[in-house]
């Protein structure tokens, strides 16, 4: 399966502020906050939805199709994908502006204070999906990752037109999308993902219901944190699958990309949603103990030995026909 996954290329500023953030909000004073919180450490990674996803791919055997826009300092970010299995040929290259920047900073809680600058990223309206899918001779899925609304909204629409199947992943855009706009990017999709918090705001600001939902969507997956995620599809009973623990407090900057990777190759490999949500869970684990969305490494036989841990040998019999090479 050629998938072309569409959004952010970012690099991404992680800090960690060692203590609670709501510890420092004064209720009585929230009408004018100003806070500045020294923090511990400083990791600068390479990051992004739509890169991460993509790397993810890559370190899995897929050889995905990356699709946004990226500064000409983009040159190092590149290398580093391309060694990781992922074609960066269709990326836009801005003459004015850097790369996305992503600035995050986590509490002891996991809570986040993140701001983020587009860039280049506001110049991937410009690029014809339907022209990349001509040139790559095809293209079997296309995710349609957080990107400047704009960009999203075309690469849905180029979807459509092409008859490309295409996955709505919406994810922190929702916040700034109107009920038409969400409408417009989910609407047969063949795939929706989100997050608990997310789907209820796609709910709210739609007005639709959980069945509304499942009637304009192929499949829905909703991600549930540290409780696993959900799998739910029209006339179906819901699939609930756990999540790989993890010891101790880690990063969970793009652990959900890292589960649309696993999710989305086991899918390519033509493997039941049961399957694709535990390799999906299995990858976000490795994510969450590295500091980074870019950071881990995938090990066919230990991502095997961790899926047969927590999911029985059955799920690690099936995964393995796929995963047999060291990643």
């Amino acid at each position: 399966m050629r998938v072309a996954v569409t959004g952010s290329i970012a690099t991404d500023h992680l800090m960690r502020f060692p203590g609670r953030f709501t510890d420092q909000l004064v209720p009585e004073e929230l009408d004018h906050v100003s806070l500045s919180f020294l923090v511990d450490d400083l990791h600068v990674r390479r990051g992004g939805v739509a890169a991460n996803i993509a790397f993810g791919l890559g370190c899995l055997g897929m050889r995905p199709v990356l699709v946004g826009a990226v500064g000409r300092d983009f040159e190092e970010y590149g290398d580093w994908l391309r060694r990781h299995g992922v074609d960066t040929r269709w990326t836009h290259v801005s003459q004015t502006r850097h790369t996305a920047r992503f600035l995050c900073t986590t509490d002891d809680d996991g809570n986040q204070i993140a701001s983020f600058y587009p860039g280049a990223m506001d110049e991937a309206a410009t690029i014809d999906l339907g022209a990349v899918a001509e040139r790559v001779d095809g293209l079997d899925l296309v995710v349609i990752g957080a990107n400047a609304p704009e960009a999203m909204l075309r690469h849905t629409r180029d979807c459509r037109a092409a008859r490309l199947p295409f996955v709505a992943d919406p994810s922190q855009q929702l916040a700034r999308l109107g009920g038409e706009e969400i409408e417009d990017l989910v609407v047969g999709a063949d795939h929706l993902f989100t997050n608990e918090y997310e789907s209820g705001l796609l709910l709210r600001k739609t007005g639709w219901t959980t069945a509304d939902v499942l009637a304009r969507v192929g499949t829905w997956v909703t991600t549930l944190g540290e409780k696993g995620c959900r799998v739910q599809r029209t006339d179906e009973p819901p699939v609930e699958v756990a999540a790989v623990p993890v010891a101790g407090p880690g990063d969970p900057t793009g652990v959900g990309d890292g589960f649309r990777a696993g999710f989305l190759a086991a899918l390519a490999w033509g493997l039941t949603p049961t399957r694709a949500a535990q390799l999906g869970c299995a990858v976000a684990a490795n994510v969450l103990r590295a500091v980074g969305p870019q950071e881990y490494r995938l090990r066919g036989e230990e991502l095997l030995a961790l899926c047969g841990s927590v999911y029985g040998t059955e799920a690690a019999d099936d995964l393995g026909r796929h995963l047999v090479q060291e990643r």
